[in-house]
């Protein structure tokens, strides 16, 4: 999947999961030049791990993108933290 099409599946969830009175979250997705050997997708192929050990994923893309966005949700005091620097001040005190 392209960059771009998780940017609009994380905007369709968040549109349905904390509706934005100013609009559809797609609003905010400002397009930017490409920075040199700026990768458009990733892709990830899980089938050596599958044959060789048979692993599969618990997630798909769609349930685990569903989860990761509700998590940020329901947590919003650790993304504060983050966004405000404040972890920063933790990492020092833990690490000094």
């Amino acid at each position: 999947m392209p960059n771009i099409g998780i940017v609009k599946t994380v905007c369709a969830l968040l549109d349905e999961m904390h509706p934005d009175p100013a609009g559809p979250h797609k609003r905010l997705i400002a397009y930017v030049k490409d920075r040199p050997g700026h990768d458009r997708r990733y892709s990830i192929d899980a089938g050596k791990i599958h044959r060789e050990l048979g692993w599969q994923p618990a997630e798909t893309f769609e349930t685990g993108i569903r989860k990761t966005v509700r998590w940020y949700l329901d947590n919003r005091a650790w993304v504060d933290g983050v966004v405000s620097g404040e972890y920063r001040r933790w990492v020092d005190v833990q690490y000094g």
